[in-house]
C-alpha cells in the first residue's frame, strides 16, 4: 500500500487519514474497501454526508443519465432544468407535507457557506448585528461561522484575529441536570443593563454534532422558539449534520414541532457526497439585493440531480423515517449496555443522541481514541467528537443493513472489551 506521496505532499492539516491510515479504493453501501482488499464497516459516513450510503444505485444512475445527456454541470446561478427539478421536488416532497413555506438561497456548496449566508441574512433583515450561539456549538470555520463556533481549537486557528459579532449562551444541559439554561438567556434579554446587545438571531443545532452529540430537549427548544418570538429575534436552525433524516425526521427540529425562521442544510443534501448547500428562509426575510451574496459554485448541477433523486426515492413516504428510528433504538440499546459495562469497570460512561446520531461518552479523549483505534484494526471506521473528543459517535448510513449494523456494533463492543477488559 503506497502512502509516501500522500504523506509527503498533503498538508499537516489533514485529520481523518491519521486515524485511518490506509488507501481506500472502493465503497458501496456501508462498506469501504482498502487497497489491500480489506473491508471496513463505515460508522462515519463522511461525517454525516453519506446518509444514503456510498454509491447508492438509484442516485448513481440519475447522475450517469444526466452526464450522458450532456446536462448542465456548472451554470453559476442561471436557471437550469436540474435546478427546477430540485426546487419542485423540495417543495412537493419536503416542504408542503410539513406545512413549511420557505424561499431557497443557494450559496456556495459547503455547510459553512450556508451558515455565513444565514447569519448575514439575519443581519440584513433585522438591521441588528449580534448573533447568539451556544456552548459546544459548531457552525463552520470561515470567519463569520467561526464566531458562532465554540471549539477553542478552531477559534485559535485564526492567527490571532478576533472573531466578532456573537455572544454565547449555555446549551441545554450545559449547567447540569435540573437547570434550565434559558432562564439565564431570558434574564439577559429582559435586562437593559445585561450587556447583551439585542440579537438579530439565535443559531443552534438541535443535536450538537462536533460538540459531542448533545440533543436539546423538546421543551427547551419550544421555550427557545417562544423567547425568540417574544423579543423579535430570528431563529436559525443549523441542520447541516442533524438534517436529511439523521435524527429520524428529515429536519431535526420536527421532533420539537418548532418552525425556524431560517434553516441551513448541506452534508447529505446531495445524497451522494457531492458538495451542495442551501439556506431556507421565510419569504418575508428575503431582503437580499441581486448579487449581494454570491459564489461561483452556488447550486452545483450534479448535486441537484442526485439531491432530487434522493428526495424522490427516500422521502415520498415515511418508510426511511421509521427505519432510522428503529435502527436508532438498536444503537441506543447497545450503547447503554456498553456504558453500563464501562461504568462497572470504573470508567464513567453514558449514551445519548437521537435517531442514528448517537454517542457513547467514555469520559476522556484518550479512552475514546483507544477504542476507535482498536475498532479500526478490527474493520470498523468510527470517530469521536466532544470538547475533549470523549464521545465515540455513530453516524452510520441511514440505509445500513441490519447485518452490517449489528456487525459494526459487535466490533465496537469487542474493541471496548479488548481495551478495558
Amino acid at each position: 500500500m503506497q502512502t509516501q506521496i500522500l504523506e509527503r505532499m498533503e498538508s499537516e492539516v489533514r485529520t481523518y487519514s491519521r486515524s485511518f491510515p490506509v488507501v481506500f479504493t472502493e465503497a458501496k453501501g456501508a462498506r469501504l474497501t482498502a487497497e489491500d482488499g480489506k473491508q471496513y464497516i463505515d460508522f462515519l459516513a463522511g461525517a454525516g454526508t453519506l446518509n444514503y450510503g456510498h454509491n447508492h444505485p438509484k442516485l448513481k444512475q440519475a447522475l450517469i443519465d444526466y452526464l450522458a445527456s450532456d446536462g448542465i454541470v456548472h451554470g453559476l446561478d442561471m436557471w437550469t432544468k436540474a435546478k427546477r427539478d430540485y426546487l419542485e421536488t423540495l417543495e412537493e416532497v419536503i416542504l408542503k407535507p410539513r406545512g413549511l413555506e420557505y424561499k431557497v438561497h443557494l450559496p456556495g456548496p459547503t455547510g459553512t457557506n450556508a451558515v455565513e449566508a444565514a447569519i448575514r441574512l439575519a443581519r440584513v433583515a433585522t438591521g441588528r448585528h449580534n448573533i447568539v450561539s451556544f456552548t459546544n456549538g459548531f457552525h463552520g470555520v470561515t470567519m463569520g461561522a467561526l464566531a458562532t463556533t465554540g471549539n477553542r481549537k478552531f477559534r485559535e486557528a485564526t492567527g490571532g484575529i478576533p472573531t466578532q459579532g456573537s455572544a454565547f449562551m449555555p446549551f441545554d444541559g450545559y449547567l447540569g441536570e435540573g437547570v434550565d439554561t434559558l432562564d439565564y438567556f431570558e434574564k439577559l434579554l429582559g435586562d437593559n443593563s445585561s450587556g447583551l446587545d439585542r440579537p438579530a438571531a439565535v443559531i443552534l443545532e438541535t443535536v450538537q454534532g462536533e460538540g459531542g452529540i448533545n440533543p436539546a430537549s423538546t421543551e427547551w427548544l419550544q421555550r427557545l422558539e417562544k423567547l425568540c418570538r417574544s423579543y423579535e429575534i430570528l431563529l436559525i436552525v443549523d441542520d447541516i449534520q442533524a438534517g436529511c433524516g439523521r435524527t429520524g425526521k428529515f429536519f431535526s427540529f420536527e421532533h420539537a414541532g418548532i418552525t425556524p425562521d431560517i434553516v441551513t442544510n448541506s452534508k447529505s443534501l446531495s445524497g451522494f457526497g457531492l458538495p451542495f448547500a442551501h439556506v431556507l428562509m421565510r419569504p418575508e426575510l428575503d431582503k437580499w439585493k441581486p448579487g449581494q451574496y454570491n459564489g461561483t459554485f452556488r447550486g452545483f448541477g450534479l448535486a441537484m440531480v442526485t439531491g432530487t433523486a434522493a428526495l424522490r426515492h427516500f422521502w415520498s413516504d415515511d418508510t426511511l423515517e421509521r427505519d432510522v428510528q428503529r435502527k436508532g433504538r438498536v444503537v441506543e440499546d447497545r450503547f447503554q449496555q456498553l456504558a453500563a459495562w464501562l461504568s462497572e469497570k470504573g470508567i464513567p460512561a453514558s449514551e445519548r443522541g437521537r435517531g442514528l446520531m448517537r454517542a457513547l461518552d467514555v469520559g476522556t479523549g484518550d479512552n475514546a481514541d483507544k477504542i476507535t483505534a482498536e475498532a479500526f484494526k478490527r474493520g470498523l471506521v468510527i470517530e469521536t467528537s466532544g470538547h475533549d473528543g470523549q464521545a465515540v459517535k455513530c453516524l452510520c448510513p441511514l440505509t445500513i443493513s441490519d447485518e452490517d449494523l449489528i456487525e459494526g456494533l459487535d466490533i465496537l463492543e469487542a474493541s471496548i472489551k479488548q481495551v478495558f477488559g
